[in-house]
């Protein structure tokens, strides 16, 4: 569903490349003949007249799916740096439709964003991927906060802050209210995290990975606890 909504920048897009335009369709319409022998087990009517519409988009020129070979996964193809960036333009879009919804802010809004405490990773991903964050969360301008920050709502992506300016477009109240929310979520679940680490028989039997995992999640979790009351505090 990510990969359909991030294809429309593209081929609806004057300025695209044709190059960027048929490499776009080609891997839509790749995975689309893939997902259909995949599926057809289970729904094989469907599956077998869809098939017949895309096969020679795809360059297939068998006469039923039925005799297709069954998709089989290849490890050696995931690429774990387009994983993680993608996660992190998942997780910045995510953040700003979240906020548009809690605080009741038309999709049609064009919105400016600053972005406090962003690394050189963030910076580059940010480079990166402009057009389609842009697009899909419909922004207005993106800038780095170098001064002191705004009264804004706030989302987080890994350690750094996405800031909407609170000033003539969000109700502070309601902001307020939303990060007594986050704040008592993000609470319970230290607390519980917390209570794993501090019991001795769970840090003893637990695989030494599993308990250096949960410790990592528990210092993220504080982390971000952090920052939500940092920002709650300067809402007054």
């Amino acid at each position: 569903d990510w990969y359909l909504e991030l294809s429309k920048p593209v081929l609806n897009n004057d300025a695209a490349s044709d190059a960027a335009k048929r490499g776009t369709r080609r891997t839509l319409v790749r995975v689309l003949e893939a997902t259909l022998r995949l599926a057809h087990p289970f729904m094989p009517f469907i599956t077998e007249e869809i098939w017949h519409t895309i096969a020679p988009l795809a360059g297939k020129t068998g006469s039923t799916i039925m005799r297709e070979a069954y998709p089989v996964a290849d490890s050696s193809k995931i690429d774990s740096t387009a994983v993680a960036d993608m996660e992190w333009v998942m997780q910045f879009i995510n953040g700003i439709r979240s906020i548009r919804s809690q605080m009741n802010i038309a999709p049609k809004k064009q919105l400016p964003v600053l972005l406090k405490d962003a690394a050189d990773i963030d910076k580059q991903r940010l480079h990166d991927n402009h057009d389609f964050i842009s697009r899909l969360a419909n922004l207005e301008s993106v800038e780095f906060l170098s001064g002191e920050a705004p009264a804004a709502a706030t989302a987080l992506v890994g350690k750094m802050e996405i800031l909407i300016p609170l000033e003539g477009l969000i109700d502070k109240d309601a902001e307020i209210a939303r990060l007594d929310k986050e704040i008592s979520k993000l609470d319970k679940i230290i607390k519980q995290s917390a209570g794993k680490l501090s019991n001795e028989n769970y840090v003893a039997k637990a695989p030494a990975d599993v308990v250096a995992k949960e410790r990592e999640k528990l210092a993220e979790l504080e982390q971000s606890l952090s920052q939500l009351q940092q920002q709650r505090k300067a809402l007054g």
